[in-house]
């Protein structure tokens, strides 16, 4: 998974009726724009994120 500042991730829940969620990426601190991201998600709060398998980067 490579990403750039800007580019969106969203995670898609993995359970029934848990919603997905997203935010845009604000920092990159792995190699190459590989994970962790630090994320500001759609509901405010910022988080250092190490996306799993149910998560995709959307190019901006």
């Amino acid at each position: 998974m490579n990403a750039t500042i800007g580019d969106r991730l969203l995670v898609h829940g993995n359970t029934v009726g848990e919603r997905d969620h997203g935010g845009i990426i604000i920092e990159i601190h792995g190699t190459s724009g590989g994970p962790p991201y630090t994320v500001r998600f759609d509901d405010g709060h910022t988080g250092l994120v190490f996306p799993g398998p149910d998560a995709v980067v959307v190019p901006k």
